[in-house]
This record gives structure tokens, C-alpha cells and sequence, in this order.
């Protein structure tokens, strides 16, 4: 994802709203427990998906703190325009409970001033103190 993200019209997210990342529960027991770090993501695809909640809701601090330290920018700022719709999970290899690292590609679907466009990316993952976070874009 790109360092700009969605400040315009967030959508109201609540403990009871559907999560964004799509996996089907509320949000206070999907990610929501994630962003207000209370607990980590077991995974590196639920990482992802958790990052991606963060896009939706605007949480530039989770972005920040999930960011490896060695590719973490200084902060984040929010495009006004970019209104995220939906993220697709393509693939995914390690990152799990016994790796160290691991790749998750995903499309991750928005709006800009009304036009729906994606972005693809394969995303590299690694432990860093004992958790997942994101490193790079692979290519």
C-alpha cells in the first residue's frame, strides 16, 4: 500500500461493524483488538488483512508500529481522495505460527473521486521482537 491513504469520509467503523479485511466477523473481534494493541496478529496474512483495516479506518499509528524498523518512513499522510472498497487475499507462503517470514500478494480495491481502481501487490513479511510486520513490496 502507499504511504498515502484515506482521510476523507472514513467510513464509521464500530466494534459491531463487519471488519474491513473481509474475513466475515465484527470488527472489535476481528482486527479492532490489533489496532488498539491489544494483541498481535498471529499471522502474516492476518497482518495484512489487519493493515488493510487500518488503511479503511485511518490508523496511521498501527501502519507506523506494524512497519519494520528499517523500512518505516518517518509518518504517514492520508489522501483525501482514496476511498478503500475491498481487499482480495491471492495468495500467500510462510507466515505462519512456525516461520520467520512470509509473503502475502493481494489486490486491494478503492475509489478515487468516484473511478475504482486496485493495487496488486506481493508483500514481504518478518518477526521483528517476536511479531509480524511488514517489510517491503516484492518487484
Amino acid at each position: 500500500m502507499s504511504r498515502r491513504t484515506n482521510a476523507r469520509r472514513r467510513p464509521a467503523i464500530t466494534a459491531t461493524s463487519p471488519c474491513p479485511c473481509g474475513l466475515g466477523a465484527p470488527y472489535g473481534e476481528c482486527c479492532g483488538p490489533f489496532h488498539q494493541g491489544r494483541g498481535a496478529a498471529p499471522t502474516a496474512e492476518r497482518l495484512m488483512r489487519s493493515r488493510y483495516s487500518a488503511f479503511v479506518v485511518g490508523d496511521a499509528a498501527y501502519l507506523l508500529r506494524t512497519w519494520h524498523s528499517t523500512t518505516r518512513p518517518p509518518g504517514l499522510d492520508f489522501d483525501p481522495s482514496i476511498a478503500w472498497t475491498g481487499l482480495e487475499i491471492l495468495g500467500t507462503t510462510g507466515g505462519s505460527a512456525f516461520h520467520s517470514e512470509g509473503t502475502v500478494e493481494f489486490r486491494a480495491h478503492y475509489e478515487v473521486r468516484g473511478q475504482a481502481d486496485d493495487q496488486h501487490e506481493l508483500s514481504r513479511f518478518v518477526r521483528e521482537d517476536g511479531d509480524w510486520v511488514y517489510l517491503d513490496a516484492v518487484g
